[in-house]
């Protein structure tokens, strides 16, 4: 089985924050506990005796206001703490990858972005699922979320998109509802709410620096990056990651169809 564990970044009322993310991490459940062994060694260096009560919390390590990250006075050593928590993500094993959704939250006025977001990756993580399938090896998917106020909405999301299915695909792989978990309990929420702090710093900030870390990670089947996704109305000007090869991709099939002889068929 798969689980993708899920945390947001950024705030749907926050008028001042352009952006919503949701993001995590896709990890084989034979991965989790080397995952949260390796984050349990690091939050050693900061409580010896009580690693446990450690949480790395990204937003927290970057602003440096809470114990114990307001013991590390320079802001360059708490980025580069969370750049050691995005590392594990970068170093982990190829099974393992990352999903996050942006949302552009003025471009869907009428619509709340951690609905759209939570759809968007329900979907791709259920096409992730089938293309291991289509690989002969049948694996379901379990998603795992930051407890939050969205639980019951999601809950009544995933059961819809089951029976009468998402934007673009029945969910056929994902195993039940998504349970709702403790931050403080769970290192691989940590892990999550790094990946999702480091896409809602690209997109809030312009800071690529965290993104940078594990962008190679996201999930991608044939060279076509799949796990991360940018949704914004199509008048927002936008050279992220995710824009940048829709546009290019969107160019490759327009001079491949005026040099052809027959419409090629995606």
């Amino acid at each position: 089985m798969y689980l993708l564990y899920l945390d947001d970044s950024g705030s749907a009322a926050n008028k001042s924050e352009s952006h919503l993310v949701l993001g995590g991490i896709c990890v084989h459940e034979s991965q989790i506990t080397r995952l949260s062994k390796a984050l349990d060694d690091l939050a050693l260096g900061f409580a010896p005796t009580t690693p446990d009560e450690i949480e790395f919390h990204a937003s927290e390590i970057f602003n440096g206001r809470s114990a114990p990250w307001s013991s590390i006075a320079d802001k360059t050593s708490r980025a580069a703490l969370i750049k050691s928590v995005l590392k594990l993500v970068a170093d982990a094993s190829r099974s393992t990858c990352t999903f996050a959704c942006a949302v552009h939250k003025d471009s869907f006025p009428d619509r709340d972005p951690m609905e759209i977001a939570f759809e968007d990756l329900c979907s791709r993580f259920d096409q992730k699922l089938r293309r291991i399938e289509r690989r002969g090896e049948k694996q379901k998917g379990l998603i795992i979320v930051d407890e939050s106020a969205y639980e019951t909405s999601l809950q009544k999301l995933t059961q819809q998109f089951r029976t009468l299915g998402t934007r673009w695909n029945v969910i056929r792989n994902i195993a039940d509802v998504p349970f709702f978990v403790d931050s403080k309990r769970s290192r691989c929420i940590q892990l999550a709410d790094h990946i999702a702090y480091a896409v809602f710093r690209r997109y809030h900030a312009s800071d690529t620096n965290y993104l940078d870390v594990i962008l190679d990670r996201f999930d991608r089947d044939n060279g076509v990056l799949h796990g991360l996704s940018h949704k914004r109305s199509p008048g927002y000007k936008c050279s992220c990651p995710v824009c940048f090869g829709r546009a290019t991709r969107g160019s490759a099939r327009k001079g491949t169809r005026k040099g052809a002889r027959h419409e090629p068929t995606d």
